[in-house]
């Protein structure tokens, strides 16, 4: 949600009794201002009241006017950028208990540990959220345009009036002990309530509460198959720890920009069952490359280093060669470019991979022999491990810019759909090609079933 927000007005509402609840998957691109989930401020003042996360990766929330009359900062980080977060806060300033006006709950248990806790004095108005003509904004504080959102939202309740905790929007799963949302919670939204579900991505500010209190988009959001129920996978953002290595990752960490010899690998692995993803490139700098690497690859092991040519990795190559797993640079298939969508069938049950330029598999391979675990005309075979599929690198030291954006099923290449969807054989996934019968897209749901 990079440079994109909603909005919407408040009309008066309770200043006293509210609650907000989330699902939030962080990609943190870049964690050098905050991340604002709710904010509402007015234009011109430094007032305001919000919910964000900090540069130093806590969650604060707080009520300011002049001072902090509100302030409850986390111990806990919050880095994981491969699962969602279900945030809710629930506010009673009410309460004669001064810890009973704020309660913070992540994944439904309470948070109780603060580096910084102030709690609101009791019957205390909120200066802003539930203010008459004051704006509410989810994912951005827009008077400071470097505060927007990085990640992905889903199921996103404003509740006027009422102070609910975790349970009234989440649920532990019975089968798997993972708690999950409530599709169609039992509340009371009130007078400034919302339900934001964005199931229609041509509205996605569509108030589903039955008080029609829509929101309006600002910016280009994008609507992602990726929700709490079923993970898709991302490049790994995690390994930016790696002095030598320099990415820039954008939308939701699905497109980098890469500096010399610098890899990106997908953040979930897989060591068995097939699977199916598509890579676009969208700058050839210097020969760039695509293809996998196992947990002892460089691209895994050191990325700012790696160019997907060692004995536990390989790649497709630009020029239309191949290497990897101990070989030398082999002629492999056609020469591609910027624009161009590679292809990657990876079957862990018969140790071979495929690929494919703009739908047409290389090296004589067709579709059927890929479906039926025949593996003469696969790019590489007789590998074992656990791989990090979908990645890329560029393959010329001193060189920087070789780009790309990885569909792994959500249906986007960056902010670009997918112009003829095809699904996986479970049905998941938006494709641009079709995907092999009995291949599957990199998601949790697919690997708790295949994987």
């Amino acid at each position: 949600m990079a440079s994109t927000y909603l909005q919407r007005t408040f009309t008066a509402g309770n200043r006293k009794t509210f609650t907000m609840s989330a699902w939030i998957k962080l990609a943190f691109t870049s964690n050098s201002n905050n991340i604002v989930v709710f904010n509402a401020d007015t234009d011109s003042g430094v007032d305001h009241d919000g919910l964000r996360f900090e540069t130093d990766n806590k969650l604060q929330f707080f009520s300011y006017n002049g001072s902090f009359q509100c302030n409850l900062r986390t111990n806990r980080l919050f880095r994981d950028t491969s699962s969602w977060y279900h945030v809710v806060v629930s506010v009673d300033t009410t309460q004669a208990t001064s810890s009973d006006r704020v309660k913070m709950y992540i994944n439904g248990v309470q948070e109780t540990s603060f580096s910084t806790e102030t709690y609101p004095s009791q019957n205390y108005d909120f200066t802003e959220f539930n203010n008459a003509s004051h704006n509410l904004e989810v994912g951005a504080r827009a008077r400071l345009s470097e505060q927007y959102f990085d990640g992905s939202m889903a199921h996103v309740h404003w509740i006027d009036g009422t102070a609910y905790d975790a349970s009234a929007f989440g649920q532990t799963d019975s089968a798997s002990g993972i708690w999950k949302p409530k599709t169609s919670p039992s509340v009371t939204y009130g007078t400034n309530g919302f339900f934001l579900d964005f199931a229609n991505s041509s509205d996605l500010g569509n108030d589903v509460s039955g008080n029609n209190n829509d929101l309006t988009l600002s910016g280009s959001g994008t609507q992602t198959l990726d929700t709490p129920s079923n993970v898709f996978a991302t490049w790994n953002f995690l390994l930016a720890g790696v002095a030598t290595w320099s990415p820039t990752f954008s939308n939701g960490n699905l497109s980098v920009s890469l500096g010399a010899d610098d890899a990106a690998i997908s953040n979930l692995g897989v060591s068995q069952g097939k699977w199916y993803c598509e890579v676009k490139c969208t700058n050839d700098a210097a020969n760039p490359c695509v293809g996998m690497s196992n947990e002892s690859g460089t691209a895994y092991t050191n990325p700012g280093t790696s160019n997907l040519q060692g004995t536990n990795e390989c790649r497709y190559l630009s020029d239309g060669t191949k290497r990897g797993f101990g070989s030398g640079d082999l002629a492999y298939g056609s020469s591609w470019t910027t624009n161009d969508i590679i292809g990657m069938a990876v079957d862990l049950e018969n140790n071979a991979i495929w690929f494919s330029k703009n739908g047409v598999w290389q090296n004589s391979a067709t579709q059927t022999e890929i479906e039926n675990g025949t593996t003469t005309n696969a790019a590489f075979t007789g590998f074992s491990g656990t791989f990090f599929i979908g990645g890329c690198c560029n393959a010329a030291s001193g060189t920087t810019g070789d780009a790309f954006s990885v569909n792994f099923g959500n249906g986007y290449f960056g902010t670009t759909a997918v112009s003829t969807p095809e699904s996986d054989s479970a049905g998941l996934g938006k494709f641009e090609y079709s995907v092999p019968t009995g291949y599957y897209a990199l998601c949790t749901k697919n690997i708790a079933d295949y994987g």
